[in-house]
């Protein structure tokens, strides 16, 4: 009788200490927007970085990752970027990239020039602030 209950409050606690939504698989995943708005590869490089660790960490299902990139960052989602390679990769793991249309009217930059398989919305600023009201988590590199 003392092992099955010591058995049945070990399985208790390792419930207990899970993290929140694990024991659930229905749970909803975490829901991430990162902020590039700076013209340097090792920034972007970071944030990269970044969003790879948070998915092998938590598994890719288990996380809603969105960068948007804005003003000078709005480099990295250009298709001669140096971390455009790093972007294809992200891109095919879920991550949603979009790009600030205000940004690219005042650089004159087309989407021609830019990385496929990004999304875009008339403003940077506005996404990142939708994002955080519906829930999403604010992360700056």
């Amino acid at each position: 009788m003392n092992r099955a209950l010591t058995a049945i409050l070990a399985c208790c606690a390792f419930i207990l200490a899970l993290p929140a939504g694990a024991a659930d698989p229905a749970a909803k995943p975490m829901r991430v927007v990162m902020q590039i708005s700076d013209n340097q590869p090792a920034t972007w490089n970071l944030a990269l970085n970044n969003i790879r660790n948070v998915q092998k960490d938590l598994g890719a299902k288990n996380i809603e990752v969105e960068v948007v990139a804005y003003g000078p960052g709005l480099g990295m989602l250009r298709d001669d970027a140096t971390v455009s390679n790093r972007v294809q990769e992200a891109l095919a793991t879920g991550v949603r990239f979009v790009a600030c249309r205000n940004t690219m009217e005042n650089q004159k930059i087309t989407e021609a020039q830019m990385l496929p398989g990004i999304s875009y919305a008339k403003a940077g600023v506005i996404e990142i602030i939708t994002k955080q009201m519906e829930g999403y988590a604010y992360l700056r590199p």
